[in-house]
């Protein structure tokens, strides 16, 4: 089977999230999509495993589990995932089932448009289900972030997005690189596209952050990628002589 997108979701300790969002996404897949999904356990010390292998004895879905001993975080998990995965497109989202997997069809239209060869569909909250004063720290963190950076999106925190896999894996690794995709893709000249997406409470488990955990990693790693940026020397188009 030549499997054209793979949905890579990073988790820890999301028992009971994870046969509904398994169950919602095989209802959202559109037909003619082959598709996998790849489940990395971060370390949970809850049920997560044992659901996610339930889930894939009983679901019929194509379902990969990785295991990580320890937690890395989740932006190691999404890069084992990736690294993993077959499928041309990756498409990411949360396991705490706050990204609505109805929006994944919405992603997949909009590869239809001619982009660079580079580009990231990046997903857009607009209505966040999210407790007033998150609310107000995302939206004062994503506008610093926009006005030092210039990434084009609203909502680089969303956790639904898709990317060519080809180009995730040209992308610079270190922790917490997931919340500066859309960064990092258009400091390759890569194309950023938004799309608004639903969003919805949580409802079993506990978020894995804190506010104190994201502002201070935040800062630091908000002024690397405005480091990288500086030194970028990528070419828009490489052209081959005489072909």
């Amino acid at each position: 089977m030549t499997v054209q997108l793979s949905i890579v979701i990073p988790a820890k300790n999301e028992q009971g999230n994870v046969l509904p969002l398994l169950t919602e996404i095989k209802q959202a897949i559109p037909t003619g999509w082959e598709y996998e999904v790849i489940y990395i356990d971060d370390g949970s010390t809850d049920g997560t495993l044992a659901e996610l292998r339930e889930a894939k004895q009983s679901l019929g879905i194509t379902l990969h589990i990785l295991r990580h001993t320890q937690s890395t975080g989740q932006s190691t998990a999404i890069y084992d995932g990736v690294q993993y995965a077959q499928g041309d497109y990756i498409i990411t989202l949360d396991a705490d089932g706050q990204n609505d997997p109805a929006d994944i069809p919405r992603l997949l239209d909009a590869t239809a448009k001619q982009y660079n060869r580079h580009f990231c569909i990046a997903g857009y909250r607009k209505a966040r289900k999210d407790t007033w004063s998150k609310r107000v720290q995302s939206r004062i963190a994503n506008r610093v972030r926009a006005k030092l950076l210039g990434d084009d999106t609203p909502d680089t925190g969303c956790g639904l997005k898709l990317i060519p896999r080809s180009t995730f894996l040209q992308l610079p690794y270190f922790s917490h690189m997931h919340r500066f995709l859309p960064a990092l893709i258009k400091r390759m000249h890569g194309d950023i596209v938004v799309v608004e997406v639903n969003h919805r409470p949580r409802n079993c488990g506990q978020s894995n952050y804190t506010l104190m955990s994201r502002l201070w990693v935040g800062i630091v790693d908000l002024f690397g990628v405005m480091w990288l940026n500086r030194r970028s020397r990528y070419a828009k188009e490489v052209i081959v002589d005489g072909e």
